[in-house]
């Protein structure tokens, strides 16, 4: 990948250490396995560096072409999906989910456990397409194994995910088996949502929804090594995906060798499933900072993408608890750079990975980052806050 000098897109070459300096200090105590970044600015690549490792215990240095589970980072590609079944006509964003699946007819809402069960309510509304792309329709996550709600997702979910047999339709099957959190439209909870999108798109469309990325997201955009499985040939590429542990400092948490991403999958969830490389999302990310376009390839109009990177969260509704914050269509936007007490700008817009991976696009600054590692998230390891600053920081016209 071609870089330019940093002072010629208005960046500092010596601030910009700072990143590196970032980076290196978590690798060295042992809390990082290795990272990667770039900084590019008026759509010139000005920063690119490589610290650490993809496989610690083989002292394998990670590389520019290893690849990464980016897990919610799939969620922004499933939206520009979503987007561009939209343009073409198919939908309004308006629309009940259930007029294309109709599994979400007959959906419920919790209202509160009983000593003999639980009681439900009806919907007050439709779920609608847009609440899918904001997290607003009341769907979960499953992540807390003491809620109720959760424990359903798990059941019928997550406990069938692994399972290399099951299908994208038979997952949503299953998460229209669990009850809403909320009556759809009234809070933000981060949740399935862009699984249940990528099994519209797939419905839609009338192709599988990975067929349906490949033609028309991947290929136009020279996304060479995004695929929800790795291959063979690709497979000494796929770097360790490590989790925080108090006594080695790294745990393995998924080895390519025995990992779900070397296996062929009938299940690509648009939430969590794509694997990608640094050079591969920066091309997506590019599209998006080009307002829908790359290499003469246009994906989708200029008014499009100015729709997807508004907050979309009605007033008294934020993200995170933080009035600061909202979200677009398939990522988050910063609405009050004063209170977020960060260096970003207003209309800031981006979104990360479970496994400490994210990418940011400010368009007043004309800028773009990314970073990718694989640790499964942890507050204790706040690296991307620090690369966050140290990035901002090197801004000097």
């Amino acid at each position: 990948m071609n870089t330019v000098s940093p002072e010629s897109v208005g960046l500092s070459s010596a601030r910009l250490k700072r990143v590196d300096q970032v980076m290196q200090k978590y690798v060295d105590q042992g809390k990082l396995p290795g990272v990667l970044s770039l900084v590019a600015r008026r759509g010139q690549t000005a920063h690119l560096s490589q610290v650490g490792w993809m496989d610690v215990a083989a002292q394998k240095p990670i590389a520019f072409d290893t690849l990464f589970r980016i897990y919610s980072m799939t969620k922004p590609i499933t939206s520009v999906a979503v987007m561009m079944l939209y343009e073409e006509g198919h939908f309004f964003l308006s629309d009940p989910v259930a007029k294309y699946l109709p599994e979400f007819e007959d959906v419920k809402v919790l209202v509160r456990r009983t000593e003999t069960g639980v009681e439900l309510a009806d919907l007050k509304r439709p779920i609608t397409i847009h609440h899918l792309l904001t997290h607003t329709g009341g769907l979960s996550y499953g992540f807390d194994p003491n809620d109720y709600i959760d424990q359903q997702i798990q059941k019928h979910v997550w406990q069938r995910y692994d399972d290399p047999d099951v299908t994208l339709e038979e997952l949503i099957h299953g998460l229209t088996l669990c009850p809403l959190r909320t009556q759809p439209g009234t809070e933000f909870f981060y949740s399935l949502s862009s699984d249940a999108l990528g099994y519209l798109v797939q419905v839609v469309s009338g192709q599988p929804f990975d067929v349906f990325l490949q033609e028309r997201i991947l290929d136009p955009l020279g996304m060479v090594d995004t695929a929800f499985h790795v291959p063979e040939s690709k497979r000494d590429r796929l770097a360790v995906n490590y989790k925080p542990d108090k006594e080695q400092g790294l745990a393995v948490f998924d080895a390519p060798e025995t990992s779900r991403y070397v296996r062929p999958t009938r299940c690509p969830a648009g939430g969590m499933g794509l694997v990608s490389t640094l050079g591969d999302y920066y091309r997506f990310t590019q599209m998006l900072y080009n307002q829908g376009e790359l290499d003469g390839q246009r994906l989708l109009g200029r008014k499009t993408v100015e729709l997807m990177r508004r907050n979309h969260l009605r007033d008294g509704v934020c993200r995170d608890g933080n009035p600061a914050l909202g979200f677009g269509l398939g990522f988050g936007v910063t609405l009050d750079a004063e209170r977020t007490q960060t260096l970003d700008s207003v209309g800031a817009y981006g979104w990360g990975g479970a496994a400490t991976t994210r990418f940011g696009i400010d368009p007043q600054e004309e800028l773009i980052h990314i970073e990718m590692t694989q640790l499964m998230l942890n507050d204790s390891v706040p690296v991307l806050d620090e690369m966050h600053v140290a990035i901002y920081q090197a801004l000097i016209e």
